[in-house]
């Protein structure tokens, strides 16, 4: 026939593009439900850890807390496994045929579908967690910095450890729980009065006698404090994690020395004993307890109203609304989380501990757990809250001798009355 002229094909044939076409979404949908698992592994490990987090804030005896940190350790490896073995290859069993991510949504139960929607929240709060720990800048209080690492086992010949509990802790890799850091700071206040321009404040936190990091670990960070001369020391709690070591109290504490004067509270490790033991222990030691109460001190013709507050372990938290507003009112407070309270009291400088410093600190993430009804938000450092400056000291020590990217800390701080810098 010659009006018919044959037509010739050019490029793959229908079913080549058919087939790549479904190797393309078959891929896409691979790596969406790669990204699921990552943002939903993330997330639930957020969930897990604020929970962690928040009920350590609380008033609870170890022992509940406990029992809650071991579920914690089982269920975050347990929810990977169970997407993998579970999800991806039992029922639906994505990992092993090609199913569009919305079919698999749709097959899920319910309850399963609103848990992931809590871990999608978890993974957004964790982004907005590391943000916001690279974001902190140092309030412009600050006017001055220096700093200066101490190995202690270095010094000593050998790490001070002896037979307490976690001891093997202090062989991971990495751990810097005896290179404790002093840290001086010059911080400038605004209602500092001329008398106490240049005052010194020794802050000593977190020491954790508990039997695993010795005696000698103590007595040598407390000999290089020995070293300086201080106006005021404070204590923020958390001294004791059994009593036979009230003993260790006049050789490491007793041993400071300030010029106007030393005052304590304690914190929730010293809640769990007889706290009236442990506060006749400090009190023989020199220590003058605030708990719960202000007490004026006079400095030339200035005065400090130190107040102490020990909440929501113990007691009460104390009211500066007696002091005149010439008075500087410094707060002790064993959690940063009575913030709000130091702010309503017109507190001009809050100390704490408690947190320290999230112990590990992860490489761009930065810390992860912290006892706190804020996270990690006041982990350690300074932070301006008008009209109070909050310092958080990550501590001379811990229950759990683990210290990674976040060594243990001496403050010392160095007070300076606006206009006067120098």
């Amino acid at each position: 026939m010659t009006g018919l002229r044959s037509i010739r094909m050019t490029g793959p044939a229908p079913d080549s593009v058919w087939i790549g076409l479904r190797q393309e979404t078959s891929d896409l949908n691979l790596l969406i439900y790669l990204l699921a698992f990552l943002v939903l592994t993330i997330g639930n490990c957020e969930l897990l850890v604020t929970a962690v987090n928040r009920v350590h804030s609380r008033p609870i005896r170890e022992f509940f807390l406990r029992q809650l940190r071991h579920a914690h350790d089982l269920l975050i490896p347990l929810f990977p496994a169970w997407l993998l073995i579970g999800i991806g290859g039992i029922a639906p069993g994505v990992l092993f045929q090609d199913i569009e991510p919305a079919v698999t949504w749709s097959l899920l139960p319910f309850a399963v579908q609103l848990y992931f929607v809590c871990c999608g929240l978890g993974f957004i709060g964790f982004a907005m967690s590391v943000a916001r720990y690279h974001l902190n800048q140092v309030p412009r209080q600050q006017i001055g910095f220096l700093s200066r690492v101490i190995n202690i086992a270095d010094e000593l010949g050998a790490p001070p450890v002896a037979n307490g509990p976690f001891r093997s802790m202090t062989r991971i890799p990495g751990n810097e729980c005896f290179s404790i850091e002093l840290n001086e700071r010059v911080l400038e206040l605004d209602r500092l009065p001329a008398d106490l321009d240049g005052i010194r404040i020794l802050h000593l936190t977190d020491l954790h006698f508990i039997g695993t990091i010795d005696l000698p670990y103590y007595e040598r960070v407390l000999g290089h404090v020995a070293l300086q001369k201080f106006d005021l020391a404070v204590f923020t709690g958390d001294l004791l994690d059994g009593l036979q070591f009230t003993d260790w109290i006049p050789k490491t504490l007793g041993k400071v020395e300030a010029r106007i004067g030393r005052y304590a509270i304690l914190g929730n490790h010293d809640w769990n004993l007889p706290t009236a033991q442990v506060r006749d222990a400090m009190t023989a030691a020199g220590w003058i307890d605030v708990a719960s109460r202000c007490e004026v001190l006079s400095v030339g013709n200035a005065e400090i109203a130190i107040g102490g507050n020990e909440t929501p372990w113990m007691g009460v938290a104390p009211s500066f609304a007696d002091q005149p507003q010439s008075v500087f009112r410094l707060a002790l407070s064993h959690s940063p989380d009575n913030i709000n309270w130091a702010r309503r009291e017109r507190v001009d400088l809050m100390l704490s501990g408690h947190n320290h410093g999230g112990q590990v600190v992860l490489p761009g993430i930065g810390p992860v757990y912290s006892p706190s009804i804020y996270g990690c938000r006041f982990a350690g450092g300074l932070y301006w809250l008008d009209p109070t400056l909050l310092v958080v000291s990550r501590g001379v020590s811990g229950r759990h001798p683990l210290r990674i990217g976040c060594k243990p800390e001496i403050s010392i701080l160095e007070l300076r009355q606006a206009g006067k810098r120098k």
